[in-house]
């Protein structure tokens, strides 16, 4: 995997303001990034800034001092959740076409704990996952509008980190005291599981063909399922230049991983022959700063990042991309997934192998 810087999507301000949530829409249509002002800001598939909305309050009456701490897509890319700091989950209707009436269609207001992050599993079109500040993980039902209580960590340990298995089927949740724990849809309450304690807070949390960990002590740590060290590299020498790690992202196959440190992007890929992680490069970026969001295009095709002064940056990502008798491109994002474009009408397909066999030939 290669990353190739496309265009800014969002320049950098002059102060801190930075992206705090970035999330691609299922369907491919649209990026959302919330800012440090609260103001959601929509682009579409090209890139192109087409609208934006204000956040609200949970006491409209008080001051907006609240943060937005992390946003998610409904599976059927109508929806938006947005978690923010003063104790409320909102979800806008958003509509499939541009020019849609926005409205709030359900809240999940909690009485005594903020919301630091927030997940949609792809499976579970009615149940939403966020985290809270007194470390408990719940589910938002969204035909009932209220809220369950999934677990708990031990002593209560702040929720840093939230992602979806690659399935749909299952969550992991990151915690202040390094606790990685898994919960399953499929197991039902009760379906939890500490899976590992990581060697430090674990910031940058994602879940593709292994689950990756990263924090603030140089160490990227790949574990299996059943929370086994798989691999690590250690980056312990290059702390004063890498400061720490924030945020990690799988491309959809799984296949590839970029996890985020100070001006540079850690991108690797896995050899499926060796079942082995290796690392394809660092791309590194002056002026980058902390990177404070990432999402990967459903398709494969764009990574976007965003940063600590507010700028928002798309990737082209591919393995290779060549033509095919002047009349198609063909673009591979990973080795089982390939965007079929008709160079004539600009229409695009997306080939993917639903057992993740590589693909070696498209006639």
């Amino acid at each position: 995997m290669q990353l190739r810087y496309l265009r800014t999507l969002q320049p950098p301000g002059d102060q801190i303001s930075r992206v705090t949530a970035l999330c691609w829409s299922p369907n491919n249509r649209r990026l959302a990034a919330a800012t440090s002002d609260r103001v959601v800001h929509l682009f579409d598939e090209l890139g192109e800034k087409k609208d934006k909305f204000s956040t609200k309050a949970a006491d409209t009456k008080g001051p907006k001092n609240y943060m937005v701490t992390g946003m998610a897509f409904s599976p059927d890319s109508s929806k938006l959740a947005v978690a923010q700091s003063d104790n409320i989950v909102f979800i806008y209707k958003l509509g499939l076409d541009w020019g849609e009436k926005k409205s709030i269609c359900n809240k999940f207001l909690q009485s005594n704990a903020g919301v630091t992050c927030i997940t949609w599993p792809q499976e579970q079109p009615n149940e939403l996952v966020f985290g809270l500040t007194d470390g408990t993980v719940k589910v938002g039902i969204v035909k009932s509008n209220k809220a369950h209580k999934l677990y708990q960590a031990e002593g209560g340990a702040y929720v840093t980190s939230l992602t979806s298995s690659p399935d749909g089927h299952a969550v992991l949740s990151g915690h202040v005291d390094g606790s990685i724990y898994r919960f399953s849809f499929e197991e039902g309450q009760g379906g939890q599981l500490k899976l590992a304690h990581h060697t430090c807070v674990p910031q940058a949390l994602a879940w593709g063909e292994n689950i990756v960990a990263a924090g603030n002590d140089g160490k990227v740590i790949f574990y299996d399922v059943e929370g086994g060290v798989h691999q690590l590299f250690d980056y312990g020498s290059q702390l004063a230049e890498l400061k720490e790690f924030t945020t990690a992202c799988f491309n959809p196959s799984g296949e590839s991983c970029v996890v985020a440190g100070w001006n540079r992007l850690h991108v690797y890929n896995l050899n499926i022959r060796r079942n082995l992680w290796e690392e394809a490069g660092v791309k590194e970026v002056t002026n980058m700063y902390s990177v404070t969001a990432m999402s990967w295009k459903l398709d494969g095709s764009r990574l976007c990042v965003g940063t600590l002064a507010g700028a928002v940056d798309s990737y082209d990502a591919c393995l290779r991309r060549y033509r095919y008798k002047g009349k198609f491109e063909f673009t591979y994002v990973s080795l089982s997934q390939v965007i079929v474009k008709r160079l004539s009408s600009g229409t695009r397909i997306v080939l993917k192998s639903h057992f993740g066999y590589e693909i070696l030939k498209i006639n």
